[in-house]
């Protein structure tokens, strides 16, 4: 595609009332004065049910180099959240529509504000989704998103992140910080 004709990447702002108020671009809304948004979390368990650690590209704006949950994002304008995770999977990991088997919202309620050491804010309305692989997983991902991945057991992930939440993204600990996160991982 010709990048004249490239739609800029926009986030749908968060009125007061919590219903959409516009949009700003992705590539400039996070600052140290972040405007609260729509995003989301997605954990991701392959058939086995290892779960998808990943860490963040070192190029990322935001908590470049920091270990997280499987992938992110944000929906587009008039985008349904579960269709964003589906085309998110597909852009950051590399997976395929025919290896995704259920995605479960799991926390529909989850927000939080977090700063990273450079000062940049993440401010979002963030529900998180359990997404099963079903038949043998490929990852093809995007080193413009992940600079690296593991498959771990989600209890041992949990305890990593209670243990040292240093370590890991401040919104992935306070999201194992849920038990109804923690039980969906099984």
């Amino acid at each position: 595609m010709d990048s004249s004709h490239e739609t800029e990447e926009l986030v749908v702002l968060v009125g007061a009332d919590g219903r959409p108020a516009g949009t700003a671009p992705k590539a400039t809304v996070h600052t140290a004065d972040t405007p609260l948004h729509f995003a989301f979390s997605a954990y991701v368990l392959d058939p086995e049910g290892r779960l998808l650690l990943t860490r963040r590209a070192l190029s990322k704006r935001t908590w470049p180099g920091v270990w997280t949950n499987s992938f992110c994002g944000h929906p587009g304008p008039g985008e349904i959240t579960v269709a964003a995770v589906r085309r998110r999977a597909s852009e950051e990991l590399g997976l395929q529509p025919a290896q995704l088997g259920a995605v479960e919202e799991v926390l529909p309620d989850f927000s939080y504000r977090a700063t990273d050491s450079s000062g940049i804010v993440e401010y979002e309305v963030c529900p998180v989704f359990v997404v099963r692989l079903t038949g043998p997983v490929a990852l093809a991902v995007n080193p413009e998103e992940v600079d690296a991945w593991v498959w771990a057991a989600p209890a041992d992930v949990v305890a990593a992140a209670r243990a040292l939440p240093e370590v890991f993204s401040q919104w992935m600990v306070a999201e194992l910080a849920d038990p109804r996160l923690v039980a969906a991982l099984g």
